[in-house]
């Protein structure tokens, strides 16, 4: 859990004693100075009047430091352009304009052929066999397994990289070294580097790499620079084509729960789905799996047997076996992942010599899990999954300025579900977080203040749906999926906000890009369909929509007393669409001003605000909550 105390933040597991490797610290001083988790942009932890984390006094020493230390950075490295620079570099290597667009991007080489040639240009092509890593692979819970073998391994005393995808807020939250975003300065150092060789030798026939591309020979420019011990890599998409299977030997691999998704790409059936997953199973190396459906499972058994690969079936974790900690992911989903990852990080210290070095007193105890282990599981980070983020929002008419006021409480809970497994897992979860379900993981995978909950037993809570998703997914699936799993947990979402994202598809941004001005109308033609597709699961019949209205008409906000009321109607003024408990958003900054608007105008009311259908838009909320 995350504990604010006496001005640091500290990271800690319950029940579970802390002990440092002679090699390091459990804690990770960073060269600014300060005490830091993983988190967003610039390398540390944010502090400001909008989230329940922020103290005035470090606020402003951190910001004196960084501001010090980035004028200093600067003037010994000229050479080092702009951050906001890389962006834009990035940026042109994006060469699908949408999601859907399927046009060819490097001619007709073979994308690991290309992703070889980019290694060779590097001169990685002989190191990276050098490294040892994890390959993760799977269509739901793959980021979660890397994030808590890397902390598993990170706390056995190992200095870890990790690759995960997509970021949410700034792409270097996809290299994480020793369990830290990589610094500005060092991807500053590594991302110009391979752009200038790639630049000058991509040439006969072989272009400037794809972004996802691009990003991948990076990270493992990255790992074999900083000399990680262990490399923890997540598989982009699918498995057997992905830019990161050019990992020949990996010490072991792993594959998640396997589902329905990007079935335009992986094909139709999960047969087809689970073939490209097995991939990245190598002959002869070990590899790990969670129960699977059988249609699926058939096919990772049947993969494994032909290349003589010991594959495993890893039941989900016992929490027993956790002498009561509770595990740093929250939902009762994550006992699956943590299951995996143990498996994967006790293989991987066997193989590499380890196991005995660091528990020679463990043996081989299957049954048994390490202290360590228990520690990293507790403490592993993963934002936008099953995260929990209190907004402050102060009264502006208050003449103290302090955030304690009458105003009511909002709570967003983010997770960036979008197939209609993980949709299930998001809605289990949510419903447990909100009625405090013992019986699950109560860690927060975000921020507290102390003595929270002390006023809730005057406040009237409500739970609202902030929703979007991209127009590959499925909503006629993935919407009643999220009803039926909340009703079932005795959670009724009371009011839905069908709201367009903020990021872009075709534009690479940092944390630190300004926030869009809001200023011209959107298309809202696919949150107007989103909220038919609500209302038909709610009521069984289409909504009667306001034909009237153009889908960039939406100019204004519900009123304020549209989430207090019990009725099913609320009719709002002109230029808005609120029909059934729902309402069409026409941005989502204002959306977010709305709802902080909401609860200042009514003190009683406290607001859960499931945030889910798209990693973007939590992002993207992210974003506008760390302002």
């Amino acid at each position: 859990m995350l504990v604010y105390a006496k001005g640091f933040l500290k990271c800690g597991a319950p029940g579970v004693p802390f002990f440092c490797d002679k090699r390091k610290s459990f804690f990770t001083k960073t060269k600014r100075g300060f005490h830091s988790l993983p988190s967003g942009t610039r390398d540390r932890i944010y502090f400001n009047n909008n989230l329940r984390y922020s103290s005035k006094s470090i606020e402003v020493v951190e910001k004196s430091v960084i501001d010090m230390d980035s004028k200093e950075d600067m003037a010994d490295n000229p050479a080092l352009s702009s951050y906001d620079d890389a962006m834009e570099a990035l940026s042109t290597l994006i060469s699908r304009r949408t999601r859907g667009d399927r046009t060819p991007t490097s001619g007709s080489r073979d994308k690991l052929e290309q992703v070889i040639a980019y290694l060779k240009i590097l001169d990685l092509e002989d190191k990276i066999k050098e490294l040892k890593v994890i390959h993760v692979a799977g269509t739901k819970g793959k980021g979660s397994t890397c994030v808590f073998s890397e902390a598993i391994l990170r706390n056995c005393g190992f200095r870890t990289g990790m690759f995960t995808s997509p970021h949410l807020i700034d792409v270097r939250e996809r290299f994480r070294i020793d369990g830290l975003d990589i610094s500005e300065e060092k991807f500053l150092q590594y991302f110009w580097e391979c752009w200038k060789l790639l630049k000058e030798k991509a040439v006969d026939g072989l272009t400037m790499p794809p972004l996802f591309q691009f990003l991948t020979v990076l990270a493992f420019k990255i790992f074999v620079c900083e000399k990680v011990d262990v490399a923890v890599i997540e598989v982009g998409l699918g498995g057997k084509l992905d830019s990161t299977n050019v990992i020949q030997k990996p010490i072991v691999c792993g594959i998640a729960s396997l589902g329905m998704d990007h079935m335009d790409i992986l094909g139709n059936t999960l047969a087809d789905i689970a073939l490209h997953k097995a991939g990245i199973l190598k002959p002869q190396i070990p590899a790990f799996t969670v129960p699977q459906l059988s249609e699926a499972m058939e096919v990772l058994q049947k993969t494994a047997n032909n290349l003589e690969v010991p594959l495993e079936v890893v039941a989900p974790l016992d929490l027993k076996k956790l002498d009561g900690v509770a595990l740093g992911l929250s939902g009762d989903h994550q006992l699956v992942n943590a299951g995996l990852a143990v498996s994967l990080s006790r293989c991987w210290l066997q193989r590499t010599g380890n196991w005995e070095k660091i528990f020679p007193n463990q043996g081989s105890k299957e049954t048994e899990i390490p202290v360590a282990f228990c520690r990293g599981l507790a403490t592993a980070r993963l934002h936008g999954r099953a995260q929990v983020v209190h907004d402050v929002v102060s009264d502006p008419q208050g003449s103290s300025g302090s955030t304690e006021t009458s105003c009511g409480d909002l709570i967003f809970y983010l997770d960036g579900a979008h197939s209609p497994e993980s949709m299930e897992a998001c809605g289990r979860w949510f419903s447990a977080a909100v009625t405090g379900n013992k019986s699950l993981s109560t860690a927060v995978n975000g921020y507290r203040r102390n003595g929270e909950y002390s006023k809730d037993f005057n406040r009237v809570s409500k739970q609202i749906l902030l929703f979007n998703c991209m127009e590959v997914r499925d909503p006629q699936v993935l919407l009643p999926k999220l009803v039926t799993t909340c009703a079932s947990s005795g959670t009724h979402i009371s009011r839905a906000l069908f709201v367009p994202s903020m990021s872009t598809y075709n534009k690479v941004i940092s944390g630190a890009s300004a926030i869009p001005s809001d200023t011209r109308r959107k298309d809202l033609t696919w949150q107007f369909r989103l909220q038919r597709l609500w209302v038909k699961s709610i009521q069984g019949t289409d909504a009667a929509l306001d034909h009237t209205l153009k889908p960039d008409g939406i100019t204004a906000l519900p009123p304020h007393d549209f989430l207090c009321g019990d009725a099913p109607h609320c009719s709002g003024p002109a230029g808005t669409q609120v029909v059934t408990s729902s309402a069409v958003m026409p941005s989502l900054p204002l959306t977010i001003n709305w709802l902080r608007d909401c609860v200042r105008r009514n003190p009683s009311l406290k607001l859960e605000v499931l945030v889910t259908g798209s990693l973007h838009l939590v992002g993207d909320v992210l974003r506008l909550l760390k302002r």
